[in-house]
């Protein structure tokens, strides 16, 4: 597995990956599959101090995780929210794990000095994933999310680096 920058012809694969994330109501917030099409500008937005990478085998995309920046501040440009999405089919395989010590080493080299994960309280593989790499829960939104007639809490973990 190589870690590399996204390309534009990685967009298809990225949105496929996220869509098979949203019915398990684990993930992500988005309650209907998005279009790559609806995804462009968002690609387009991610910059070097804001990447995306994906994570391949051989061509294949397996996984990709994206820094966002947090709270649109000039003082919080040493913060960035990280994402991590894996495919379904290399789950459980180590490469969350290694999509996060990358996601850190980078962000130390792009002079980052805090990274954050915003985490549905029930999503207890990628709140035991962040917690084994020394995240801390920095605090909790209660009930936000609404989907399905449910309500769900959301987790912020943090790290300094």
């Amino acid at each position: 597995m190589n870690i590399r920058y996204a390309k534009a012809s990685d967009l298809e694969a990225i949105v496929a990956i996220y869509n098979e994330t949203i019915a398990s109501r684990m993930v992500t917030a988005d309650t209907v599959p998005v279009t790559v099409e609806s995804r462009i500008a968002w690609f387009e937005s991610h910059n070097t101090h804001s990447p995306i990478f994906v994570c391949c085998e051989g061509e294949h995309v397996q996984g990709w995780l994206s820094y966002k920046d947090f709270y649109g501040r000039p003082a919080y440009q040493g913060c960035k929210e990280i994402s991590i999405y894996i495919t379904h089919k290399a789950r459980g395989q180590g490469l969350g794990k290694k999509l996060l010590e990358f996601a850190e080493e980078h962000g130390r080299e792009i002079g980052l000095k805090v990274l954050l994960g915003f985490v549905f309280s029930h999503n207890t593989p990628s709140i035991k994933l962040f917690k084994q790499h020394s995240y801390a829960v920095w605090g909790e939104f209660p009930q936000v999310a609404e989907m399905d007639d449910q309500t769900y809490s959301l987790t912020i973990l943090g790290k300094h680096l």
